[in-house]
């Protein structure tokens, strides 16, 4: 949901006048930090829910739990193993549970509410990317951060990526010498990009787009890697391949009347998971997870290409497309002595997950991550960032893995100009006219 300046000053006047609530928040003498979790679809309910009290139950205690369906957030609870109580009002939650951390999974349009709302009670806030998808959402965020003081952490877990942690160490080596320019190519099959167009991302009001949802993420991971902010934004995308572009459609796969003649027919009462979250949740709010992916409505990119440069002179090509026959990523970081490749694949007869050095002096090798791969989602990465976040606060972070609100801030305002220069045919869009960090 786009914000307005009325949005954030009604959002900022009902915080305040709950402001006495800090004063009344628990002294920290538990040893168990008191949390509460904010939307509880597969993402919260799993990573954030289950996982944490399953791996971290000795540090953290849920107190809360929230979701605007209340079936939902039930089911969600008896899936994470708790007892704490269940909410489908964010303000009321925070009222009366008086968490010390806010965890917030909720759609992506949403994100600013519940972190400016959080940070305005007293609370400290982890919060799944995007941090928002438009630059009135990350000014009302920053605002109320700088103001309160609290701690904000942007969970860019792709950093978290064992490729992405040997990348950033050959980097601070200076094995390749300074990166002169990025090609980051990301490709998402008829599995994963498709379901994109079946979800709420499917509305740019909800998502920012995929720029905003999913490039985030690589967004975020050349910002860390080459240490710079971006400066300027140039950006083509479209509706290629989903939404309008069929000559039939439905509602959702389980009511549609075409499921022998569509290739994206999917099933979802075979997944048991989806439908104790989804199906028997729709009567509250008729949200559809199995949702046409041909749904005349739909407003954001399946196709995008990318150019951003940035402060220290480097340049970044990237490019998306969302209806492909193979998921990965093709990255190349061209240096002044060498250059580094990451073919970031899972089969299709490519080499799987290669990271590549090559030397102007001619010399090019695999070169092998020394560190195990965790266990957990998204092949290690989740547990390696919860690990930074409860078990290790105190640790060393020599490869900067830690996210907050600028790097958050940075990775949303790319995808964020990516769109308005879209909208305006390929024309620069300049960070600093969006917000100056």
């Amino acid at each position: 949901m786009t914000m307005t300046r009325r949005d954030f000053m009604q959002t900022a006047g009902i915080a305040a006048s709950l402001g006495a609530l800090r004063e009344t928040l628990p002294a920290e003498t538990n040893r168990r930090l008191r949390l509460v979790l904010v939307g509880t679809g597969e993402r919260g309910t799993e990573t954030w829910g289950k996982c944490l009290v399953d791996s971290y139950g000795d540090v953290i205690e849920f107190v809360g739990l929230c979701d605007i369906n209340a079936r939902r957030v039930r089911v969600a609870q008896s899936m994470i193993g708790t007892d704490a109580p269940t909410f489908t009002d964010f303000d009321r939650m925070m009222r009366e549970t008086k968490p010390q951390l806010v965890i917030v999974a909720a759609v992506d349009g949403t994100h600013w509410r519940h972190i400016t709302c959080a940070m305005e009670l007293g609370a400290d806030v982890i919060t799944e990317k995007p941090l928002c998808i438009d630059e009135g959402q990350c000014q009302a965020i920053r605002e109320t951060w700088k103001r309160t003081g609290r701690k904000l952490t942007v969970a860019l877990n792709a950093r978290h990526l064992p490729e992405a942690k040997k990348v950033k160490q050959l980097l601070l080596e200076k094995s390749i010498g300074d990166v002169l320019s990025v090609d980051f190519h990301e490709y998402l099959d008829t599995r994963h990009g498709a379901d994109y167009f079946r979800r709420w991302h499917y509305r740019r009001e909800n998502s920012g787009t995929l720029l905003c949802s999913e490039a985030c993420h690589h967004f975020d991971q050349v910002n860390w890697w080459l240490e710079s902010a971006p400066v300027s934004v140039s950006a083509w995308g479209d509706l290629r391949f989903y939404g309008r572009n069929h000559p039939f459609r439905s509602t959702h796969c389980r009511a549609c009347p075409h499921r022998s003649q569509c290739c994206f027919y999917w099933d979802i009462s075979k997944n048991e998971k989806y439908v104790k979250l989804y199906v028997d949740c729709e009567s509250e709010d008729g949200y559809l997870r199995d949702a046409c992916v041909w749904r005349a409505d739909t407003d954001i990119h399946d196709t995008m290409s990318v150019r951003v440069k940035y402060e220290n002179g480097a340049f970044l090509t990237y490019t998306a497309n969302a209806y492909l026959p193979l998921e990965g990523q093709s990255i190349s970081l061209n240096g002044t002595k060498g250059r580094l490749d990451v073919n970031n694949f899972g089969g299709d007869g490519f080499q799987n997950r290669e990271v590549r050095l090559s030397l102007n002096s001619g010399v090019s090798q695999t070169v092998h991550d020394s560190e195990p791969q965790l266990p957990g989602g998204h092949r290690g990465a989740d547990t390696s960032l919860q690990n930074l976040l409860f078990r290790n606060q105190t640790c060393p972070d020599p490869l900067k893995l830690h996210a907050e609100f600028r790097a958050g801030a940075l990775s949303s305002l790319i995808g964020i100009a990516a769109c308005r220069s879209i909208e305006r045919e390929g024309q620069p869009i300049h960070i600093g006219s969006l917000l100056e960090l």
